[in-house]
């Protein structure tokens, strides 16, 4: 479990491919305290286990799946990365709850300046921007960001000057691709009232539309 707050840059060192997977070779300019051989560390907002590590250098090995799902596709030897390590349950929860499983990828429409802060816009498809509200989280590229204005196929955020300067938004493009994870309290609410409890519920027991206007709620 991650909070989107990111501890700083990795760079990308190697790259490996490994039939549809690969297996990658960051190095962090921070120190990986405490960090060992099995531990989770978000990179770009996406949970990769390092496999290899050595001082600040360790590898990850990405499965087909995690290739499919992201952005990561795009990334070459040099390439900048989002790093945060798993969140330690003393630790304040300065973002919002992040579980580092990417739903899809978006893709940065503009950038404009608006006094001291950068209104980024970035394109969705309709099946994450439904989990979407304004003024909810989101992570992008690992970074916990609150949301402006929402859609149903693009949304903006009002990115301040620090988070702008200390993560990879900062230097990202119209055009470019960032992975995307969505508020998961929206997507377990949408899962428990709209599936029946059990294979055998009638489908009437479902909280829909229709069940809330035969109660009288609408």
């Amino acid at each position: 479990m991650f909070t989107g707050i990111i501890e700083g840059f990795g760079t990308i060192r190697d790259i490996r491919p490994t039939g549809q997977g690969s297996r990658i070779a960051i190095e962090a300019d921070f120190d990986l305290d405490h960090v060992k051989i099995g531990d989770s560390i978000a990179t770009n907002g996406a949970c990769l286990t390092a496999v290899t590590l050595e001082n600040r250098r360790f590898e990850v090995d990405m499965a087909p799946e995690t290739m499919r799902r992201t952005a990561f596709s795009t990334l070459r030897v040099g390439s900048r990365v989002n790093l945060e390590r798993a969140l330690r349950l003393s630790d304040r929860l300065d973002g919002h709850l992040v579980s580092g499983h990417i739903d899809g990828v978006g893709t940065i429409v503009s950038k404009e300046r608006a006094s001291n802060a950068v209104i980024v816009k970035i394109s969705v498809s309709p099946d994450l921007s439904r989990y979407m509200i304004e003024k909810g989280s989101v992570a992008v590229d690992g970074i916990s960001l609150t949301i402006n204005a929402v859609s149903d196929t693009d949304f903006s955020l009002s990115i301040i000057p620090h988070t702008h300067d200390i993560t990879s938004i900062g230097f990202k493009q119209p055009g470019d691709l960032v992975n995307i994870e969505t508020d998961m309290v929206g997507k377990y609410i949408e899962r428990f009232l709209m599936k029946p409890k059990g294979d055998s519920a009638p489908k009437s027991e479902a909280i829909n539309m229709a069940f809330l206007a035969e109660k009288g709620f609408l």
